[in-house]
């Protein structure tokens, strides 16, 4: 396995079957990429163009490349736990030729300068990066940024993840020049003052284990605050980030009848792990928001397959081993997550619940896309950017987190037997990973 740096001028994916959900394409086609565009997708040996390097797809899905919405990239200042570099190759491994980071780093992405500093050719990204700023000053909650100079500098949206906005005038203005400036809010749903010295979901784990929970409210009442908030500004666009519990679906629900600018994600751990997970005091199973109940996630899988969720994205948060091998309560929220993805997606969303495959590459594709303006990505129009991901739906594969490429190790899926496996992402017409 190793990452590729040859960019020739033309590459020609052949012999592949295209799942391109944008374009309503489900067929065997080839793909021919030219000068960092998507040139030319034709039936099988009709392509007209020609090409320096050949790809042979045979047996393989040729998609759009993969978009994950939420990722924590840690520089700057936690170069410790991640760089951009390493947190670009797991993605790259992953699939992923996009990637948006986070702002809680150290100090906080809330200027211009922080959001030109991490597009920076130096940080040694391997894969496209997308700069989500704070909402707030050091997103302390109080004073906004100025979104229009983050919109200019490059920033995809705005948020406090890690922390929510809790006041409600701050929250409507943010929605307000949301809707101004066509700029997504993304919102880290939790009633802080509802989980104080809760590290895990209430419930029956929790009860046995001893440690105060985390009851599912705290995430819907936010939910359901933001989305009337929305419902009532013009245009205003909320994302609400790691949705993890059924009765905040509900609410996301009712934003989208009503037409507002409603949209979510769902990260591969809340629709795959319970909070039994954390059963034996396994830090690598707490994050925020915690793991829920079986019947939480029984509703999180029919509105991924329904459409009511737009994207799957990871929410990659690595920690460096001595934030996780403490006692349950003071260890740190958050797993990696970028090179399981899919084959959790495929494992558990595809092959057990039997949703569409289409479906499935819709989430990692032209869903992100749309919920972030991510104009020429997500799809393989002629003119968009080069970007593909190239998977064996059917390999089986077991996750060793040693080989990561992540420098966190922090991963309840370490050693799972999984089905669906990346073979080669493609960024800008070059291959930057290939099995």
């Amino acid at each position: 396995m190793a990452y590729e740096r040859n960019k020739p001028a033309s590459l020609l994916i052949r012999g592949g079957h295209v799942i391109d959900p944008a374009n309503r394409v489900d067929a065997p086609m080839d793909v021919l990429l030219r000068d960092g565009h998507v040139a030319e997708v034709a039936p099988p040996n009709k392509v007209r163009g020609s090409a320096e390097e050949k790809l042979d797809a045979r047996g393989l899905i040729v998609a759009p490349g993969f978009i994950d919405l939420h990722v924590h990239l840690r520089e700057p200042g936690q170069s410790y736990k991640e760089t951009i570099a390493s947190g670009t190759a797991a993605a790259a491994a992953g699939g992923f030729t996009s990637v948006c980071c986070m702002p809680n780093t150290t100090p906080v992405i809330d200027s211009q300068e922080w959001v030109n500093w991490l597009r920076q050719p130096e940080r040694g990204a391997v894969v496209n990066v997308f700069p989500v700023a704070a909402a707030t000053h050091a997103s302390k909650g109080a004073v906004l940024t100025d979104f229009r100079g983050l919109q200019r500098a490059g920033a995809v949206a705005v948020t406090d993840d890690g922390k929510p906005i809790l006041d409600n005038d701050i929250m409507r203005e943010c929605l307000r020049l949301s809707g101004e400036l066509s700029f997504p809010v993304v919102q880290h749903a939790e009633d802080t003052r509802m989980t104080e010295g809760c590290p895990m979901n209430d419930g029956p784990t929790s009860f046995r284990l001893g440690l105060r929970g985390w009851n599912a409210a705290a995430e819907a009442s936010i939910v359901d605050r933001d989305v009337q908030f929305a419902q009532q500004m013009p245009n205003a666009r909320l994302h609400v980030a790691h949705l993890s519990a059924a009765d905040s679906l509900k609410a996301v629900r009712r934003g989208k009848r009503s037409r507002a600018r409603v949209t979510c994600e769902v990260t591969p751990h809340h629709f795959t792990l319970t909070d039994e997970a954390a059963g034996g005091y396994d830090a690598n199973a707490k994050m925020n928001p915690p793991l829920r109940s079986a019947a939480d996630i029984e509703s999180i899988v029919v509105a991924l397959g329904d459409g009511t969720v737009d994207a799957i994205a990871t929410d990659h948060a690595p920690h460096a081993c001595h934030e996780k091998l403490v006692e349950f309560e003071r260890a740190a929220f958050g797993i990696i997550g970028l090179e399981t993805a899919l084959g959790l997606a495929i494992t558990k969303l595809h092959r057990e619940y039997k949703i569409p495959l289409t479906r499935i590459v819709e989430l990692f594709t032209s869903g992100p896309a749309r919920v972030f303006d991510l104009r020429g990505r997500g799809a393989l129009t002629r003119g968009n950017h080069a970007d593909v991901t190239i998977f064996d739906p059917k390999k089986r594969w077991t996750f060793d987190v040693s080989k990561s490429r992540s420098l966190a190790r922090n991963s309840p899926f370490d050693g799972w037997q999984l089905t669906g496996k990346v073979v080669a992402t493609v960024v800008g017409g070059r291959v930057v990973w290939r099995e």
